[in-house]
């Protein structure tokens, strides 16, 4: 059967995300928490794409994103409710969602921000264990056909251009301590 034009026009080529995707069943996903792993890893920033730390929270880039910018900010604990937080933690994971909608404001221009947090499975946690924020920044006319008639994202820029972009943007150059 000869493919339609409608046909041609579903598939959206994006070779370069395949590095995301797990291809065979020799490379096993790693057990547990990805963000316990990244709290407890420093040394592999870069890799794990963390582009801030606190004494109490950790922001990384989604490697699966919404949009181009699309972090988390996470307690370092392995909490899954709003009430298992104390205050500190509380306060130091708003703190890092102000710091970084400055961050992304000012080095990649976004004009506003879509801040969620999906508390449980039933909610749309795609980690219900270990609560976290979804920071999505957001531009004037962002929103095109894709989504609409083929409920596809265009992501515009990779995950390390970005990531090199945001740790530039910090005074040494590295992971921002908070």
């Amino acid at each position: 059967m000869e493919p339609t034009d409608a046909a041609a026009h579903e598939t959206l080529w994006a070779p370069w995300r395949l590095s995301y995707i797990v291809t065979t069943k020799d490379q096993p996903k790693p057990d547990g928490c990805f963000l316990c792993r990244y709290a407890a890893s420093a040394q592999v920033d870069a890799e794990n794409l963390v582009v801030a730390r606190g004494r109490r929270t950790l922001t990384v880039l989604n490697r699966f994103p919404y949009n181009n910018g699309h972090l988390l900010v996470a307690p370092l604990a392995h909490k899954a409710n709003l009430s298992e937080l104390d205050d500190e933690e509380l306060l130091e994971c708003q703190q890092a969602l102000q710091r970084m909608t400055e961050v992304i404001g000012r080095t990649m221009g976004a004009e506003g921000f879509n801040v969620g947090l999906n508390l449980g499975k039933i909610a749309g946690a795609g980690l219900p264990g270990h609560l976290h924020w979804h920071l999505v920044p957001r531009w004037n006319g962002d929103t095109n056909f894709m989504p609409v008639l083929a409920n596809v994202n265009v992501i515009p820029q990779s995950l390390t251009a970005l990531y090199e972009l945001l740790i530039n943007d910090q005074p040494n150059g590295q992971s921002a301590k908070f």
